[in-house]
Parts: structure tokens; C-alpha cells; sequence
């Protein structure tokens, strides 16, 4: 990433802190990995134990592979209340901020929470002039936020569609800051 980093200021208000990974937090991502494949797994009829060892493995060949090919990439691991929550992998290259990767545990979607880190990572895209991309699959339920959000499908990649979301196209879904949104629902006297 660049020296200056990606303020998320939208998120941090709501209670979410933002940390590098580190060695002991693989227990924490395998298990999120394993989460965002359960409803595929589901379909397979295989045994507990060979789910786990299926996604052990896939988690591990991911993780290597992104360890690998961004190597100065942000990997973050999401907190709440100290808690471990998600993961957010974000890179900055010369033309665009790469959303590597996204992830909350099903406990914590739904809530809104996506949308904020969204948006600040869009925020900060437009502050350097630059679109935001990611490799999202196509059955990935968050298909829809990105498409709220005003994120374009600019390539097809099979099982994956390659979505991008420009400043050019309007800032109006991104989240408002916090102390914007604070100020517009102030009760009135």
C-alpha cells in the first residue's frame, strides 16, 4: 500500500478496528474462509471431515497465493470489541485500489458493517482519483451491496465477475461519514 494508508473512518466509528494479520490469527481466518464456503459445501456430499480438510487446503492455497502475488497489500484482520470479525485485504496500485478481499463471520452481516469499510475504501479511491476493483463471485450474495454501492461488472471471468466502481460515476452511495450523518439526524429543538 501506499505510505499515507486508507483511513476508514465510517467503520471505526461503528466499533470496528482494523490490524495486520498476524501468524496467530490463522485459526480465526480459517475458520471465516470456511464460513463465506459454507453454503457451497452444503451441496457436496462429503463428511464433516472431509469439508474440513477440503477447505484447510483451500484456505491455505488462497492464503499462500495472496501472500504471494500482493506482497504489499494491506491484510487486516477486522476487530470488534477485540473480537476478530473479518478480514480486509486491500491493495494500491498505480491506476486502481485492489479489493482483494472482503470478509465478515455470518454473525456480523447484514448489519451494515460491509457497506461502511466499503465506503470508506471508496472514499479514499476518490480521493486519489482512482477506481475501486474486485474479483467477486458471481453467487456471492454480496453481489447486491456492490451493486447498491454503484460497483460495474467490466469483465466476465467465469465463476467470478471482475467489478469496478469509479469517482467519474458519483459518490452518492457511498455511506455518509459519520459526523455528516450525525449532523443530518440531529433531533431538532
Amino acid at each position: 500500500m501506499s505510505d499515507d494508508g486508507i483511513a476508514l473512518p465510517r467503520a471505526t466509528s461503528r466499533g470496528l478496528r482494523f490490524r495486520e494479520i498476524r501468524p496467530e490469527d490463522q485459526d480465526f481466518l480459517r475458520i471465516l474462509y470456511s464460513s463465506t464456503r459454507a453454503d457451497e459445501m452444503a451441496q457436496v456430499p462429503w463428511g464433516a471431515e472431509q469439508r474440513a480438510h477440503f477447505l484447510a487446503m483451500q484456505f491455505e492455497a488462497q492464503h499462500a497465493h495472496y501472500m504471494r502475488h500482493f506482497s504489499k497489500a494491506d491484510f487486516w484482520l477486522i476487530e470488534r470489541d477485540a473480537d476478530p470479525v473479518g478480514r480486509l485485504y486491500l491493495d494500491e496500485w498505480d491506476d486502481e485500489l485492489r479489493l482483494i478481499d472482503i470478509a465478515l463471520m455470518p454473525e456480523h452481516r447484514g448489519q451494515g458493517l460491509g457497506r461502511l469499510v466499503l465506503s470508506d475504501v471508496m472514499e479514499a479511491a476518490a480521493h486519489r482519483g482512482k477506481p475501486v476493483r474486485a474479483h467477486v463471485e458471481k453467487t456471492n450474495p454480496a453481489q447486491r451491496l456492490y451493486a447498491r454501492l454503484g460497483y460495474r461488472v467490466i469483465e466476465d471471468k467465469q465463476v467470478y465477475d471482475l467489478l469496478e466502481w469509479h469517482p467519474d460515476w458519483g459518490v452518492h452511495a457511498i455511506e455518509p461519514h459519520p459526523e455528516v450523518w450525525e449532523l443530518e439526524n440531529r433531533p431538532s429543538n
